[in-house]
């Protein structure tokens, strides 16, 4: 079975690049376009991997960390944020609230397809679907 990702992102051009790439690989994809869609979706369909961007309608990325990391059966799930705000300020914001990675926007393909790769292989707790 394919790993699954929750891909939250406003921006359908951005949606659209990141799910070529993850569908080449082999992934499976669910997406949500705001705050509080982000947190139904990710209740229902449980991903195995959250690509979160933060500036989002409905709440922001910050607001998505903190409840499904309140939630027992999603705080496992590694956040990776992608955003376009400075990471210098953002990054360890992000992570402090409990993601795992912060990637600036504009991002490479290699770059974006190592980092899904890196946290879906140290998740640890939870192993990759299928396994």
């Amino acid at each position: 079975m394919q790993n699954r990702i929750l891909i939250v992102e406003d921006d359908p051009d951005m949606v659209h690049a990141m799910a070529v790439r993850l569908k080449a690989q082999g992934y499976s994809l669910v997406f949500a376009e705001d705050a509080i869609s982000a947190i139904s979706v990710a209740r229902k369909e449980k991903p195995d991997l959250i690509v979160l961007d933060l500036g989002l309608p409905a709440g922001d990325g910050f607001m998505v960390i903190k409840r499904l990391k309140a939630l027992p059966d999603l705080m496992l799930v590694p956040i990776i944020v992608v955003s376009a705000r400075n990471p210098k300020f953002n990054e360890p914001l992000v992570l402090e609230a409990g993601a795992d990675l912060f990637l600036q926007k504009p991002f490479e393909a290699a770059e974006f397809l190592g980092a899904i790769q890196n946290a879906l292989r140290l998740c640890g707790a939870r192993p990759p679907a299928g396994k």
